[in-house]
């Protein structure tokens, strides 16, 4: 039955949501060198009108729409035909209607491409970003997707738990930032000059904005104004603060406390908490939002030692850190937070992990290996990267004849 407060939240959520792609061009702008600042929020504000139309027009059907061999949807829903703007599809939501439903997953599907600019930043060629967005978007984010949240999907019988995107997202943004990573071209002074961040206020404005988005990407997967979405944005705020508090000690032992590693470590907190905040307890959050700024720090580690050029680390802020989130749901998960969930390894069910395990290796490889061809594909037959001339003049004036600041 339709319930017009559940409506009220899902809208609200959904626009929340929204912001958060915005927000993203703000924190990954202020990181880069000046000259390249309206290029990146360029392609983060270009892929929410790109990725809606792809969404509505096919996306949404492939996702969610009738299975077919537990993989992929249908296309029974192309252009939006059938979905109703009155009445709910009882299979994802009862209390709010299918068109809305179909809104609140526009949000997720155009925030997952746009996590993936960090990696490419200061040195892609605009039109090779937008053909790998789309084909990214049809090729890796809608089969997962499917996977995970669709009805029939392999992992979602299974019983991989899920419950605002860790795996679907932020690791299939993570991975395939990763692969692209390692098709371009290195940018021509990296590991040579230090590449200063032009903006640290913008990022931190960009932090706060994604800050609070989480909370309709988080408390808006309950799918209803309930106590679980009041639940979901707690277990969000407190995994955050306790991940943004670590990095500043991390940062702290070897300096001074610094906003960018508090501004970082909040979005891995965001990120680690996002698969679990609707199924496990307050506690179990905390330690997550630790343990997550401790992996994604040194995987940064690790990405400067293999001398790898994923300039804005998506690899090791979301990838990993929704790796450790989605293993950590297996580890901390609690039906008595959430019945229509699973108890996890702390609760006597070692098998929920062993799940979780799966559906990250599954979702890993599947990534890496479609975002590692269509990359590729890009790269030897369109070229995805810019000329060094072009990347020392900066993509702000040679991919769109802009730039962030007039100085006389």
């Amino acid at each position: 039955m339709i319930n017009k407060g559940d409506i009220a939240w899902m809208l609200m959520s959904s626009s929340l949501v929204l912001l958060m792609t915005p927000a993203v061009g703000m924190f990954y702008g202020g990181m880069v060198r000046r000259k390249n600042m309206i290029s990146t929020m360029m392609k983060s504000f270009a892929t929410i009108a790109i990725i809606s139309l792809l969404w509505v027009n096919v996306g949404y059907s492939l996702a969610f729409g009738n299975d077919h061999w537990s993989l992929i949807g249908g296309f029974q829903w192309l252009g939006l035909k059938g979905v109703s703007m009155s009445e709910p599809n009882p299979a994802y939501a009862l209390t709010i209607p299918h068109l809305l439903y179909m809104l609140f997953q526009m949000k997720f599907a155009v925030i997952a491409p746009a996590l993936i600019i960090g990696a490419f930043v200061e040195r892609i060629r605009f039109s090779a970003f937008m053909a790998f967005i789309v084909l990214w978007s049809l090729l890796v984010y809608c089969p997962v997707a499917h996977w995970v949240w669709g009805i029939g999907g392999w992992l979602k019988q299974l019983g991989a738990l899920d419950f605002a995107g860790g795996a679907v997202i932020h690791i299939t943004a993570g991975v395939a930032a990763l692969a692209i990573a390692l098709i371009i071209r290195k940018r021509k002074d990296f590991g040579q000059i230090d590449t200063a961040h032009s903006n640290l206020p913008l990022v931190l404005l960009g932090t706060v904005f994604l800050w609070v988005g989480w909370f309709g990407f988080n408390g808006g997967s309950a799918l209803e104004a309930s106590p679980l979405a009041v639940h979901a944005v707690i277990t969000t705020t407190v995994a955050t603060s306790a991940a943004a508090l670590t990095w500043m000690a991390l940062s702290w032992r070897k300096g001074l406390p610094n906003l960018m590693g508090m501004a970082v470590g909040s979005v891995v907190g965001l990120v680690a908490i996002t698969p679990a905040c609707g199924y496990v307890d307050i506690f179990s959050a905390t330690l997550i939002g630790v343990i997550a700024t401790i992996v994604s720090y040194n995987c940064i580690k690790i990405r400067l030692k293999l001398h790898i050029d994923e300039s804005l680390d998506v690899w090791a802020c979301h990838g990993m850190a929704g790796t450790w989130g989605a293993l950590a749901t297996g580890i901390f998960a609690s039906k008595a937070i959430n019945p229509a969930g699973a108890d996890g390894l702390i609760y006597g069910n070692p098998h929920q992990l062993v799940v979780q395990a799966i559906s990250v290796a599954a979702v890993w490889v599947f990534t890496f290996a479609v975002s590692f061809v269509i990359a590729k594909v890009l790269d030897l037959t369109m070229g995805l990267s810019v000329t060094e001339d072009e990347e020392e003049m900066g993509l702000d004036l040679t991919q769109h004849g802009e730039v962030a600041y007039n100085i006389e």
